[in-house]
């Protein structure tokens, strides 16, 4: 059992810190100032995940592969455009006596949820979660593990995040971020 979740632990972990989501999560926590909301949706999604890929195991390994990576990339191209779209027009906005509101916790949370929960989608720890799952004595124990594993790695990219958008300027953050995102979905097409 102690096993089965260090095993899952370490391998989610190390496959989910270069991996796109952990990028995206990054990326909300720039945009977002309610980083408890954010690491919260991307948890929530990151478990919904671990759910699905405990329970149906190999299963999952048959999805057709290219919908659903066309799928995910055109969410990312579409998510960077928004991105820079978003920067440009605040920028234009400045002269303009208008207050942006604070988008709410649940509004963040969402926004979160959608935006991982999308581009986890069959992901390669998603994957990994549902072959050990299918492998091991004890999938909950897998399950446990792999949950634990991405709530930690979504946790430091919520706190890395967090500290740039205080240092950096949010526009340009956005900018970049909103170019990463399109690189990432151009690279998914690939």
């Amino acid at each position: 059992m102690i096993s089965d979740f260090l095993t899952a632990f370490g391998v989610v972990f190390l496959a989910e810190l270069p991996d796109k989501t952990m990028f995206a999560t990054l990326l909300l926590a720039t945009r977002f100032s309610r980083k408890s909301a954010v690491w919260s949706g991307v948890t929530s999604a990151y478990v919904f995940h671990v759910i699905v890929a405990t329970l149906l195991g190999g299963l999952l390994a048959r999805l057709p592969e290219n919908p659903v990576r066309y799928a995910v990339g055109v969410m990312f191209v579409l998510a960077g455009a928004y991105l820079a779209w978003d920067s440009w027009r605040k920028e234009e906005e400045v002269g303009q006596a208008t207050t942006e509101t604070p988008r709410s916790w649940r509004s963040v949370f969402a926004v979160s949820v959608a935006t991982v929960g999308l581009a986890e989608f069959a992901d390669i720890t998603q994957l990994a979660t549902a072959s050990l799952a299918a492998t091991r004595d004890t999938p909950w124990a897998v399950g446990i593990g792999a949950a634990s594993a991405l709530a930690l790695v979504s946790g430091l990219a919520v706190l890395v995040g967090g500290t740039l958008s205080r240092r950096l300027n949010l526009k340009v953050i956005q900018r970049v971020a909103g170019l990463f995102f399109v690189l990432i979905g151009v690279a998914t097409f690939i």
